[in-house]
């Protein structure tokens, strides 16, 4: 996989303390990055592709940043520009609680806004409610509900489980989206 953050991201470096530790978040620097980035979502995503409204996109087609500790890469999180709208595709931390979701986000807004997007937006499961309390708390609002789309994605991607977070079973989409820039605002 190749990241394809434009030149004028991949410099860009945020910062944050964790545990007494910086964090710097940058576009995946080295072949050891991306193998771990593939790792990453072969873990926590099924594999290398991410089912999103009946499309299938594969980790190399996304846009890619990852967060490091040190040496230790802790965090990533992927999407995709398209016209005026940035989609996260994911974001994981393997550090709870520490910020670097938060900071994974906020990058992820940035790169957003420098590419002239109004909005971010994304799709999660129904039953993922740490997600829901995650973005509502950092300003998502939800914007649509797809009844019955992850089962039919599930046909595409059947490594999509049944049943996901505390026993509940995964059927339907959850759109949520954060205005960048307000409708009818110059950019």
């Amino acid at each position: 996989m190749t990241s394809s953050l434009s030149g004028r991201h991949q410099d860009e470096q945020e910062r944050v303390a964790v545990s007494n530790e910086e964090v710097v978040i940058t576009a995946p620097q080295t072949a050891d990055d991306t193998r771990w980035l593939i790792t990453l979502w072969q873990e926590e995503w099924g594999g290398e592709t991410m089912v999103s409204h009946g499309q299938v996109y594969g980790l190399a087609d996304l846009q890619a940043l990852v967060a490091r500790c040190g040496h230790e890469l802790v965090g990533a999180a992927t999407y995709r520009i398209a016209d005026t709208g940035c989609e996260l595709m994911s974001i994981n931390a393997t550090r709870q609680g520490g910020g670097i979701g938060t900071k994974l986000l906020a990058a992820v807004e940035q790169a957003a806004l420098s590419a002239g997007c109004h909005r971010v937006w994304l799709i999660t499961s129904n039953d993922n409610l740490n997600a829901l309390r995650f973005y509502q708390r950092r300003k998502y609002r939800m914007t649509a509900v797809y009844p019955g789309a992850i089962d039919a994605a599930r046909q595409i991607k059947p490594t999509i489980p049944l049943v996901g977070d505390d026993g509940i079973e995964i059927h339907d989409e959850i759109e949520l989206e954060k205005r960048l820039i307000e409708k009818g605002a110059s950019v």
